[in-house]
């Protein structure tokens, strides 16, 4: 719970801060207005460590630049248009001095066209009217800098209090002003665990549709903003739940698969939410303190969407998704495409979700050391990712059946480290290059020289290293029996 008392302190702390403390003295001497705004505010009331400074005045772009050159060691106007200067500014001297970046913007009083969701970029003169602008009440909340005051004219105080997200205007207003403030909503609910307000989401239903005049790249940036908080899946729940996620990532409510009065199976979207929030659990537990792991994020929440389209009653009652993680790679594949994402990203959770169910070979029983190496060679680099989401894509109530699969994996990852360490398994290669493949056989470079090499890595994959002249040796038989 949030403490008002403790809150008001906080911010006394952020106003007293060296930075703070140094550009608001600047645009006061300048005889210019500023103020904290938005995050900042919203964070230290939270008692949430503040790492962004954002500041809104009434200097115009010019005046900004011109008050913040001569504290800064750079600075820069990629968001001028916008009204927006960056400047990395340092306060106080030699040992004593810090630097940290913060961003000032002019007063805004954009107008927007509600067709295709670009603003007409125009400046306003007074902070309240700028803060109406902005998607929620939490966040149109600003400190008053040097003299701290808190502005809050559309009850952002009582919003944080009550743990709620609230648009500053009605929320058809702040949707028809921009669509992408409906992902905004899941975002922040997710990230601050607030509540949507019922009208907030009713506005969302009715206007789920205007999302898709927002461009895909910024979908895609809000997207992985949500999967990247702390608890994503309430946030993926109102986006479901609204109809949003209908428009930007279908095969997330596609998973919801009408269940058969005789044909019963999981809940393919409760165990997706549930695969994605023990992803989570696994990436905390692995890697402590570092940043969110998107790639998995996205590979768990997307593992099953060839379910759908693989989906087949069988007699008995049974139900089959035969091949869905051949289907569920290629729709992923897609999807993440037409959302931007970067070629990286696509094949790496196209590859996990193709790889997701190979591990269940290895539960109904024991692998050859060739199949564990085949196995660590077709992850490659995405092996310990695939270690996180095969696990957590367990999710059965049968305990026993919970554990044998879970020794299961324990014993494959030991037998993959024991391997490593014999043969230094993440690199396996054939022990002879391609150099030596033609002075062995006595052929030119050429397509036999690639196939040769292909057979040797079978058989290094097959019986480990054997060394370089019984490899030499078997390499001429092959190549006798093959030309015979």
């Amino acid at each position: 719970m949030v403490k008002m008392a403790e809150a008001l302190e906080r911010l006394q702390s952020l106003a007293g801060s060296p930075i703070v403390r140094r550009v608001s003295t600047a645009f006061a001497d300048a005889g210019k207005e500023l103020s904290l705004v938005g995050g900042p505010v919203r964070d230290a009331m939270l008692g949430v460590p503040v790492h962004d400074y954002d500041f809104t005045t009434d200097a115009s772009p010019d005046e900004i630049l011109a008050i913040v050159a001569p504290l800064s060691t750079a600075h820069w106007d990629i968001g001028r248009e916008f009204g927006t200067i960056g400047a990395r500014v340092v306060a106080g001297e030699g040992e004593d001095a810090v630097a940290d970046t913060v961003e000032i913007t002019t007063y805004r009083a954009d107008a927007y066209d509600g067709v295709t969701r670009k603003p007409v970029v125009a400046f306003g003169d007074n902070l309240e009217d700028d803060l109406k602008r902005r998607d929620f009440t939490v966040n149109a909340m600003a400190l008053r800098v040097p003299e701290v005051r808190l502005v809050d004219p559309y009850g952002g105080v009582e919003d944080l209090l009550d743990h709620t997200l609230r648009t500053p205007s009605s929320p058809e207003t702040s949707f028809g002003d921009d669509p992408l403030r409906m992902m905004r909503a899941a975002r922040f609910a997710s990230q601050l665990g607030f509540h949507v307000a019922d009208d907030v989401q009713d506005a969302m239903r009715a206007m789920a549709e205007s999302i898709g005049i927002v461009s895909a790249e910024r979908v895609q940036v809000e997207l992985s903003k949500l999967l990247c908080t702390a608890a994503p899946t309430g946030g993926i729940r109102l986006l479901v739940d609204t109809g949003v996620a209908d428009i930007v990532l279908p095969e997330i409510p596609g998973l919801q698969l009408e269940i058969d009065e005789h044909h019963h199976h999981k809940d393919v979207y409760e165990h997706s939410l549930t695969v994605l929030e023990q992803a989570i659990d696994y990436e905390r537990e692995r890697h402590p303190g570092e940043a969110p792991d998107l790639v998995l994020r996205l590979a768990a929440l997307l593992h099953d969407v060839g379910k759908p389209a693989t989906r087949k009653l069988e007699p008995g009652g049974a139900v089959s998704f035969y091949h869905h993680d051949i289907v569920g790679a290629k729709l992923a594949k897609k999807r993440l495409r037409e959302l931007r994402y970067d070629n990286d990203t696509i094949k790496s959770v196209a590859r996990l979700i193709e790889l997701h169910l190979r591990f269940f070979g290895y539960s109904e029983g024991a692998w050859t050391d060739s199949a564990v190496r085949r196995y660590v060679r077709d992850a490659g680099p995405l092996l310990e990712r695939l270690h996180m989401l095969t696990r957590a894509d367990v999710t059965t109530r049968n305990r026993r059946k919970a554990e044998r699969l879970a020794f299961a994996y324990d014993d494959l990852e030991q037998r993959i480290a024991e391997l490593a360490e014999q043969e230094q398994l993440d690199a396996v290669r054939p022990e002879l290059d391609g150099n030596r493949i033609q002075e062995v056989l006595g052929i030119p470079p050429g397509p036999e020289v690639g196939q040769a090499y292909k057979w040797l890595l079978e058989l290094r994959l097959d019986e480990g290293a054997l060394g370089q002249d019984e490899v030499e040796r078997r390499l001429r038989e092959w190549w006798a029996r093959r030309s015979a």
